[in-house]
């Protein structure tokens, strides 16, 4: 038996590249080493429980799944959404959240235009993947079940001072050994030449990526209820920093869906895992580097049924600087009150955005401000005239009950899709004018 077990196991290992094979073997002593401490700690537990209790206490896990639901372009409730049985975060958790979008978006992925079982027309890849749906959450998604790099071909340039936000989700089961799933910011002279260089995580003098920074997620780390996320900076083929660490924020079992959100401003890197601001790194972009390119990549698995799944891409630019757009110049328009669709329940990844606004709002006590909602064209006008009213009155009770503004410095309006600032015609258009105003009365 055992030999038959070892013969799969030799064939699966020589067919891994040197650069894989190392990076296995670290994994493998690290979950060993992680494994021989849960064992360890396992074992005190049981003894101080037995001297407490008389009896050993037993321990469930919940959340977890039996097993994988069947099917293609559209995947199952219980084998990807395990998260929404333990609720939605709160504005609560997001309390240190300082995250602030740019004021402009450039450029915004949906997969809208794309059908479900093809491979997105907007991109390039080296190897393959395919849009797909997933029950319970809305949109399509690019699911990536094998190695690849995969390049956005309408992303061209990143300016000194930009904010990029993605969703990851993996399946309850994804592996310990199986890749992390890759984003990097690139200079690069070819893109459509070079961007294979930022596939399968090489070391040494394997390694052929040039100047970039490369950020990662992975929904497991070695022995314990956490994943763990890392980032790199590259140059002439040289990492200059790299650092990771675990989260709680993306954990396969529990928690397999995570809003990515990074920030650059000149140099400086900060990555956030949902509220949670994992690095802050005040080097890690070269000053005189012209990043141009955006790079999805992850390596191959150790369970033929892992992937990842991504979406809801946005790029913006600017810094925004709302304490002079709204007492100087007379208003301050964000796009970073985000709402769930066709709702006006504002969702927790807001609260850097009106953490913002609320500051200045209390550094100026005697400013009123009339807060006014705007949506795209999809569906009835009528319909988006409510909605974005009953939006900008959210957002008014938001600003009241969790940051103390007086309620009679705010008054509320809904303009619906009555005043576009982009046309509405195209995914990033359409970003651009679901928007709340707040001007100065």
């Amino acid at each position: 038996m055992r030999k038959a077990l070892l013969l799969p196991a030799i064939l699966f290992i020589a067919n891994l590249s040197y650069a894989q094979l190392g990076g296995l073997l670290n994994r493998a002593k690290d979950r060993a080493k992680q494994k021989a401490e849960q064992k360890m700690n396992q074992k005190i537990d049981n003894a101080v429980d037995s001297a407490l209790d008389g009896k050993k206490k037993s321990k469930s896990v919940k959340g977890t799944k039996d097993g994988n639901a069947s099917g293609e372009e559209n995947i199952a409730t219980n084998e990807l959404n395990t998260e929404a049985k333990f609720g939605s975060a709160s504005f609560k958790t997001y309390s240190k959240f300082d995250f602030v979008p740019g004021e402009k978006i450039i450029a915004w992925e949906d997969f809208a235009q794309d059908a479900i079982g093809d491979f997105p027309d907007k991109w390039n890849t080296n190897g393959t993947g395919e849009i797909q749906n997933i029950e319970g959450k809305p949109g399509k998604w690019l699911s990536v079940a094998k190695e690849a790099v995969l390049l956005p071909e309408f992303i061209t340039a990143l300016p000194e001072n930009f904010t990029m936000e993605y969703d990851v989700v993996c399946n309850p089961e994804f592996s310990f050994y199986s890749s992390a799933f890759f984003c990097a910011f690139v200079a690069a002279k070819d893109p459509g030449k070079e961007f294979t260089d930022w596939g399968t995580d090489k070391n040494g003098p394997w390694d052929t990526k040039t100047g970039g920074v490369r950020i990662w997620v992975h929904p497991e780390a070695a022995g314990g209820n956490v994943g763990h996320a890392g980032y790199a900076t590259y140059e002439a083929t040289q990492v200059n920093l790299r650092n990771e660490d675990n989260t709680t924020q993306f954990f396969n079992k529990t928690k397999n869906t995570v809003h990515v959100a990074i920030w650059r401003q000149k140099t400086r890197l900060r990555v956030y895992l949902n509220e949670e601001k994992i690095f802050d790194v005040p080097r890690a972009f070269n000053a005189s580097a012209n990043y141009n390119t955006v790079i999805f990549s992850r390596s191959g698995s150790w369970r033929p049924g892992d992937r990842y799944l991504f979406g809801n891409i946005k790029l913006a630019v600017g810094a925004p600087d709302t304490r002079n757009k709204l007492i100087t110049e007379g208003k301050f328009v964000t796009h970073g009150i985000l709402f769930d669709v066709n709702s006006d329940k504002i969702k927790p990844e807001s609260y850097g955005a009106l953490k913002d606004i609320a500051n200045v709002l209390n550094e100026n006590t005697g400013v009123k401000v009339k807060i006014i909602g705007h949506t795209d064209a999809d569906g009835d006008d009528k319909a988006n005239m409510e909605l974005s009213l009953k939006r900008a009155n959210a957002v008014k009770a938001v600003l009241e009950k969790e940051f103390g503004i007086d309620a009679a410095r705010m008054s509320t309006e809904g303009k619906g899709a009555s005043q576009p600032v982009d046309k509405n015609d195209n995914a990033v258009g359409k970003a651009n004018n679901r928007r709340v105003e707040f001007v100065k009365q």
